[in-house]
């Protein structure tokens, strides 16, 4: 049994094809189901954000798991496997187990040291245990990767300064414009990100924002956080119209501002646009780009520019891959831990209450009974469980450290319920 992490991300595939392997937050359970149902994979856990698609995966065997999960990439993008090998990355236990403590970390993120991606990881676990996906060995992993996360946060800087992507959005946007005071801003999408985006603008010196959402409740609730106004989803061509900067950060998944739209928008305007695009997939048509004076920046320019700022934190982020490092270790021993002495205590505890259970269960039958009488019933039941437990007791402190070990805890864990 191996943990396997198997993925596309922002260093190995364009935006083109991230938008193609994402999966929305309505077919997350699907996919857990889907990947759960194959023959190769005993637990999942399926992250998907702007920057990555990667399923985590704990494999009966490696090499068919490897193919299950290639074929659901496929199938989710519609991808020919010839097209997908040239970016797909793949790495299984304690490479897969460092992999994704980086990740929650912030180290392989666009935005180094980012810190949406930790709540991102937690909301991926969080999904799978509820769709059972997510069992003991998992469980187990994404404990260990939240607190690697906290703890890079917490014991280095590499959280600092420009830490999202949508911090970074507004950034670049700033850079770019040389500054966003007195410039007319439209923020599309009101969600986290949404969010996000127009607290930045406002550290940013944005003072004049309008919020556009399809629920519009939460429109209002953002515009009165920053002190921006809303508009209609409806009128969106008229607040292009209006705007200098437009950042869209919807999870629509669609196409939301096409080339019409935006064309009728700026029909008679002669002020300049700039437009960044930070969903994936994109809420803009790219061939917005080509209409006068509109500027189209998306993740693949956020990537470029964030990347600047990467030499600036080289020395946080080797102190970050230290914390890593110590907290690989850890797991491993407290994987190792948990295989033999405390699971062999949990199961027979979990044993003998449901033997107590039963005799309390048939007490009225059993009250007659003398107390050398109830005293062989507890020797004749107490040895009844301790013989069945014999054996997968020894074979359990005996695989210690080995993957059959792995494997054996895991499954009695699973099959028993035991934390």
């Amino acid at each position: 049994m191996s943990i396997v992490v198997i993925g596309v991300n922002h260093r190995t595939g364009p935006l083109a094809l991230l938008e193609r392997v994402a999966v929305s937050v309505e077919s997350l359970p699907k996919a857990i189901s889907g990947l759960t149902g194959r023959a190769n994979i005993r637990e999942v856990v399926v992250l998907s954000t702007c920057n990555r698609t990667e399923v985590y995966a704990v494999a009966e065997r490696f090499h068919g798991a490897y193919a299950d999960i290639r074929d659901f990439f496929c199938e989710l993008g519609g991808l020919a496997a010839d097209e997908l090998h040239p970016h797909l990355y793949s790495q299984h236990d304690e490479a897969a187990v460092s992999h994704l403590f980086e990740v929650a970390a912030g180290l392989d993120s666009a935005v180094l040291g980012e810190h949406e991606i930790l709540g991102q990881v937690r909301g991926a676990w969080e999904l799978a245990q509820r769709e059972g996906g997510a069992k003991s060995t998992l469980n187990l992993l994404f404990r260990h990767a939240i607190e690697t996360g906290k703890r890079a946060r917490t014991d280095t800087s590499i959280s600092r300064g420009t830490a999202s992507v949508s911090h970074a959005a507004v950034e670049m946007a700033r850079e770019l414009l040389g500054e966003l005071h007195g410039k007319r801003v439209l923020v599309v999408g009101a969600g986290d990100m949404g969010e996000g985006v127009a607290v930045s603008l406002l550290s940013a010196g944005a003072t004049e924002i309008t919020v556009i959402n399809r629920t519009e409740a939460r429109a209002h609730q953002l515009a009165e956080r920053v002190g921006g106004t809303v508009m209609p989803f409806g009128k969106l061509p008229s607040a292009i119209s209006r705007a200098d900067v437009l950042l869209t950060c919807t999870g629509s998944g669609t196409i939301l501002i096409d080339h019409e739209t935006v064309a009728i928008a700026r029909d008679e305007v002669d002020h300049p646009l700039l437009v960044v695009d930070i969903a994936v997939p994109r809420d803009v048509d790219p061939s917005v780009e080509s209409l006068p004076g509109v500027t189209v920046l998306n993740l693949d320019h956020l990537r470029d520019w964030a990347a600047k700022g990467i030499e600036k934190r080289a020395g946080e982020a080797e102190s970050v891959r230290h914390i890593v490092g110590e907290e690989v270790e850890r797991f491993q021993v407290d994987v190792t831990s948990r295989q033999a002495a405390p699971l062999v205590a949990q199961l027979h505890h979990h044993a003998d209450c449901i033997r107590q259970a039963e005799l309390d269960r048939f007490a009225a039958r059993l009250a007659s009974l003398d107390p050398n009488q109830r005293a062989a019933v507890e020797a004749v039941t107490k040895g009844i469980v301790a013989k069945l437990l014999h054996s997968p007791s020894v074979r359990l402190k005996d695989d210690v450290g080995t993957p059959s070990g792995q494997r054996n805890a895991a499954a009695l864990r699973d099959l028993f319920d035991l934390t």
